[in-house]
């Protein structure tokens, strides 16, 4: 069977065409080759270390920087609570249905292969990858039962989100796109809860008497690849690391489709994967590669990284890394199962020379007789992804200040600023725009052309009153300059003497990637590349708003005295960001847009880009983002949850009561500046 990642990596490969160089290049076409050419700049000055002193100091940093990517671990682990929930007989060994707690609440599914065998074993830690069925899946049930008939333990997992652990109670189910997105914003990535989960299954396995505790290995192919390669890299338990059609490069990331559980936000920033590969050069690292696999995945792609951990395993004694090249799509087949059990028979054993062994027969399971709930037996309150984010974020949120005077509230809002400026990545350097003006005499619509960064050129469209000092930007990242400056309520402004303008930002509208949606995700690629470079989305588009009022000022010497941003949908929750980092903006409308990050559904109706990683534990919710431009007046004209359900008057007010009672400690005896009202006041309260 082949994963579902592979099919989506083949399938939503983005389509970069060659363009001459004296062309201009279209709008759908820039922002991949502007976030390569980001990559290459982060990444121009990497060298491999030259001794083993200087690869374990630049080691210790990395692991540190990865951990940080992941949000950290728990400080103490909780405990285990392991049951076993039935057992199934086969000759000459024997399948048990385990669960096991890995945070307080969430429990981790799996099947143990326990062989028929006296004494302390070497034990296998099988992660499933995109296969539908998960750790029940007879591709990878294939590898735990032939390794348990070479008398290994092996324990076969399902990852956070699938298999017996997705949103629902059957099998199938996918945990990438806008259901790990819950995740990002709580700075909590479903790569680095994978990491944490499987270091938690090897503290299961060294429960367990029949384990040798200092002979574990591991092994996955795609997704579940890509968990051996970091829980491997960061586990030191692990003796053993065999990753199977995973291992390429970050760079070669930035052109394809991958699942949110492979994202490491800003890996590019301090890493490429042939570091990340190092850090297990020295036990046991064998990497295999299929020669019509995915360009990510490709041999190519995976001699590049190997080239760097075998210039590390060379500065250890008998460090040992193999590259296994098999015929073959993306999979984990007999050839590939029969060079891993090789490998870890080599460094598990201690037997042979880490050549292919020749498999034993294998007759596969149906899947519904592996599981732990069978059928919809699975309990009610069983904690899915987006239940596990929610709860964080309640958690965080509940930790914040709320102040309670002005002064209180001013070192407050400092801090929160320099988090926001963090957790939208590093703004580049403001340059002269030089933009450039053409005006339609019929419709008297004048369009600035600039570029935002080089590469990058957007356009904003305007339609300017006479003598008008009040200037409306429109952000609609859906509809597009054009629509939103046609609109009703363009139209309106401008018939009450508000000069009007669009802005069309990167990757949007008219700029949109080429087939850039996977599932509920309208900008899934171009807001992973942008988290892999360390910039989401969301930053980017606020800086293309700031970057807009800097075209504007220097076509017409000046900016007008009021300017009010007006997000529709998501480009509510981009005009908040800027705004917060402008004080130029004097207004800010949002309509219909996202009333809060955290929700129990998986997000819907919304852009991925708007989840910053972190920015709920490190600034704040929706409402705390709007406080930090108290007193400019804000008005949230209706809001959505994050599942696209509209949220009712008296809900609205209460989710933002924080925005509220800052503005009344900064206006205490006049009106407050912040309102929750209907998209359909809009107009008349914008007089």
């Amino acid at each position: 069977m082949r994963s579902w990642i592979a099919v989506i990596l083949c399938c939503l490969a983005a389509n970069i065409l060659p363009v001459h160089a004296a062309e201009p290049v279209p709008g759908p076409m820039q922002f991949n080759p502007y976030v390569k050419q980001q990559a290459v700049i982060l990444r121009q000055g990497d060298e491999a270390p030259r001794t083993k002193d200087e690869w374990e100091h630049r080691r210790a940093l990395l692991k540190a920087r990865l951990a940080a990517a992941w949000g950290g671990f728990p400080e103490k682990p909780c405990d285990l609570e392991p049951r076993k929930l039935g057992e199934i007989q086969r000759d000459g060994y024997r399948v048990e249905k385990l669960v096991f707690q890995t945070r307080p609440g969430v429990w981790m599914t799996a099947n143990a292969y326990v062989p028929d065998k006296a004494g302390r074993l070497p034990a296998i830690l099988n992660v499933h990858g995109h296969w539908a069925g998960a750790k029940q899946d007879p591709v990878v049930q294939s590898r735990c039962i032939a390794a348990v008939k070479l008398g290994f333990f092996v324990l076969a997992v399902d990852a956070f989100g699938a298999g017996e652990r997705g949103l629902g109670k059957k099998l199938g189910e996918y945990h990438g796109e806008m259901v790990a997105a819950t995740l990002f914003p709580v700075g909590l990535p479903l790569s680095g809860l994978q990491v944490y989960e499987n270091m938690r299954a090897v503290d299961y396995l060294t429960t367990r008497q029949e384990v040798d505790p200092d002979r574990i290995g591991i092994t996955g192919a795609s997704g579940g690849g890509n968990q051996s390669m970091y829980a491997g890299a960061f586990d030191e338990r692990f003796r053993c690391v065999v990753p199977t059609c995973s291992v390429g490069t970050y760079q070669s990331y930035l052109s394809s489709a991958c699942c949110m559980c492979e994202v490491v936000p800003g890996a590019l920033t301090f890493t490429e994967e042939g570091d990340v590969l190092g850090l297990a050069a020295h036990r046991g690292l064998m990497i295999t590669s299929a020669t019509r696999d995915a360009f990510q995945f490709s041999v190519g792609e995976a001699k590049k990284s190997l080239a760097r951990a075998e210039a590390i395993a060379a500065l250890y004694k008998d460090a040992s890394v193999k590259h296994t090249i098999v015929e073959s799509e993306h999979n984990y087949n007999r050839p590939m199962r029969e060079a891993m059990l090789g490998w870890m028979t080599k460094h598990l054993k201690g037997e042979g020379d880490g050549s292919p062994i020749t498999e034993p027969s294998i007759e596969t399971e149906d899947p519904e007789t592996l599981r732990c709930f069978p059928g919809d037996s699975r309990p009610d309150d069983f904690v899915t992804i987006p239940r596990f984010a929610a709860d964080e974020a309640r958690q965080l949120l509940q930790k914040r200040v709320v102040p309670t005077t002005a002064a209180e509230w001013s070192p407050l809002r400092h801090q929160a600023l320099t988090h926001l400026e963090s957790v939208l990545g590093e703004s580049p350097e403001r340059k002269a725009l030089n933009p450039k003006s053409e005006r339609d005499n019929e419709t008297q619509i004048e369009t600035l052309t600039y570029e935002s960064e080089p590469g990058l050129t957007l356009t904003l469209q305007r339609k300017a009153a006479p003598n008008a000092t009040r200037l409306a930007i429109l952000i609609d990242l859906d509809a597009g300059a054009e629509a939103a400056l046609t609109s009703n309520l363009a139209t309106q402004l401008s018939a009450k003497g508000w000069s009007v303008a669009a802005a069309e930002l990167r990757a949007t509208g008219r700029n949109a990637v080429q087939r850039d949606q996977i599932g509920r995700a309208p900008d899934h690629n171009s807001a992973e590349w942008s988290l892999w470079i360390g910039r989401p989305l969301l930053g980017q588009w606020a800086w293309d708003v700031r970057r807009t009022l800097d075209a504007l000022k220097e076509q017409d010497g000046t900016l007008p005295k009021e300017i009010t941003l007006i997000g529709n949908r998501s480009g509510g929750t981009v005009a908040l960001c800027a705004a917060a980092l402008d004080d130029r903006i004097t207004r800010v409308v949002t309509i219909n847009s996202l009333a809060s990050y955290v929700t129990e559904q998986p997000y819907s109706g919304q852009r991925l880009g708007l989840m910053a990683p972190a920015i709920v534990r490190d600034v704040g919710d929706i409402a705390h983002l709007a406080a930090l431009i108290a007193p400019r007046p804000v008005l949230i004209a209706g809001g959505v949850t994050g599942s696209a359900q509209p949220v009712g008057p008296v809900a609205l007010r209460e989710q933002f009561r924080f925005t509220e009672q800052v503005n009344s400690l900064l206006v205490p005896d006049g009106e407050s500046p912040f309102k929750t009202t209907t998209p359909d006041d809009v107009p008349d309260l914008l007089k």
